[in-house]
Order: structure tokens, then C-alpha cells, then sequence
């Protein structure tokens, strides 16, 4: 007996000092998913000039947003307010604009084969619009949130509000694989939102930053991996749009392809702004 006893002690201290697997989110399908895991590692960071501002809609709640063409192409969110809209960017005047249907909360564009694609928040449906005329040409499903969308001319890229990026086949929006951010001290890089795709890699907004000790920072992420490259820190570039309202956050990064031009803005933010990376 004295044994059984002393025998179930050791159990329980076992239990109870052992370490538990630790909880992680799980891809959002059964594709294969790469992980790169950067611990204390010291990453580039990459400050800004601010080349030109720009007039932008404070009533734009801006989810996605790209350049194609001379123009700046806008999704808004919020319920009963969600659009795709058309954009002169050096006046700031919307040319063209859809509303979504009021059920809907738009999130993040991206424009593949001359069509726009546009992801909703939570309810799990996607729309394909005719680029000149903005008529809805056709719809799409995924599982989970939608946030942000980008492509590199091939694949569709999506995040998903984790900090998990699904790689998407275009022809019939499955995922093909995901990959998997983590931090610089290796724990999972949260809030990945609205994402462009610039110059080999995947430049992403992340959801109120500030919660990590980077307001307004800009991660900037390696397709093929998963890998966090560096930082960008636009920290301070518009104090008066992001004190108005919490949750008035950085939310826009438009690549000019050809002009080598970058810009960016946020929810309900007044001004667009171009800008230069230059090192920290």
C-alpha cells in the first residue's frame, strides 16, 4: 500500500510540474504549412520621407487598397457602409463607386486577370467585379474571416485576422498552403490585416500594432516562408487621424509597380500619404 500510495504521489507531481503541449491555431485547412520560427533575431527597420499628401475620405473605413493604372482602387467596411470604389489619388475624389449589400462588411482587394476580388469579414463569401464597370461577375466562398488580400501575379495571398496567411489557387480560391508568421522572439505575429504584395514579399498592416509595442509598423514577410524580413515604422506620420478615434489604425499599402511608388493610409484617415523607405 505504501508503495501504490507513494507510486500515485509520483504521478501527480509529474502532472501537475510537467509541461502541457503548448496551444496553437491551426491552419485554416488540411494543405501543407510552413513555419519559420525567428527567435531574438535583429531585424532591419526601415523608417519614412513623407514625398506628397494627399486628400483622402474620412468617411472611407479603408480595408484594402491598391494602385493599377493611375488609380487608387478602395474597399471600405463597416456594416451598411462597405464599398469598392475608384480613385483620383491626387484629389482624393472617388469616380467610381459599388456599395455592398448592407449584410456585408468589405474587407481587403486585390485585382487579378483584370478582375477585382473583395473579401467580407465574417461571413465567409467573396465577390468578383468587371474592372471598368464594377458589376459583380461572379462570387466565391472560403472558411473563417477575411482581411486582407494581395497576389504576386500568380497566387492570391490572404490573411485572416491570425497569424496564419493562406496561399490561394484563383481559379477556384482553394488553399493551396499556408504559411505561418511568427514574431522576432518566436511567438505567433497576431492581426495580420490588410496585405500588399511588394517587391517579392508580402507587406502587411497589422490590426492596432500598438498592442505590441510598434504603432504603426508595417511587417514585412517572406512568401515563400513565412519568414518576418523586417520592419517598416510609421510611427507619427498622421498623429491627427489616429488620435480622432481607436480605431482610426493604419490600413492601406498601395504599390505603384512602374513608378516604384509607395502609399499608404488608414481607417477614416484625412490624407494619403506617398512615401520613401529610408533605414533606420
Amino acid at each position: 500500500m505504501r508503495f501504490y500510495i507513494l507510486f500515485i504521489s509520483a504521478l501527480l507531481l509529474f502532472s501537475c510540474n510537467g509541461k502541457s503541449p503548448e496551444r496553437t491555431m491551426p491552419p485554416p485547412s488540411n494543405t501543407p504549412s510552413t513555419v519559420t520560427t525567428v527567435e531574438n533575431e535583429r531585424l532591419p527597420v526601415y523608417g519614412y520621407e513623407v514625398v506628397n499628401e494627399y486628400k483622402h475620405d474620412s468617411d472611407a473605413f479603408t480595408q484594402g487598397l491598391l494602385y493599377r493604372n493611375g488609380f487608387l482602387y478602395e474597399s471600405t467596411g463597416q456594416y451598411g457602409r462597405s464599398s469598392l470604389r475608384k480613385v483620383e489619388y491626387k484629389t482624393g475624389k472617388v469616380l467610381q463607386k459599388k456599395d455592398v449589400p448592407k449584410e456585408f462588411f468589405a474587407e481587403g482587394i486585390t485585382i487579378f486577370n483584370d478582375k477585382i476580388y473583395q473579401l467580407t469579414w465574417r461571413a465567409g463569401r467573396g465577390f468578383v467585379y468587371n474592372l471598368e464597370t464594377f458589376d459583380i461577375v461572379s462570387e466565391f466562398s472560403y472558411k473563417g474571416q477575411g482581411w486582407g488580400l494581395t497576389d504576386d501575379g500568380t497566387n492570391m495571398y490572404l490573411s485572416d485576422g491570425t497569424h496564419v496567411i493562406r496561399v490561394i489557387n484563383p481559379e477556384n480560391f482553394s488553399t493551396t498552403r499556408t504559411i505561418v508568421v511568427m514574431d522576432e522572439n518566436g511567438k505567433p505575429l497576431m492581426n495580420l490585416n490588410e496585405l500588399e504584395y511588394v517587391k517579392g514579399e508580402i507587406w502587411a498592416n497589422i490590426w492596432h500594432s500598438e498592442s505590441i509595442g510598434k504603432p504603426n509598423h508595417i511587417a514585412r514577410i517572406d512568401p515563400q516562408n513565412g519568414k518576418l524580413l523586417g520592419w517598416i515604422n510609421l510611427s507619427g506620420i498622421s498623429p491627427e487621424d489616429t488620435k480622432r478615434d481607436s480605431e482610426n489604425t493604419m490600413n492601406g499599402i498601395a504599390y505603384d509597380k512602374e513608378g516604384n511608388r509607395i502609399f499608404v493610409t488608414g481607417k477614416n484617415w484625412k490624407k494619403l500619404f506617398e512615401i520613401k523607405l529610408k533605414k533606420d
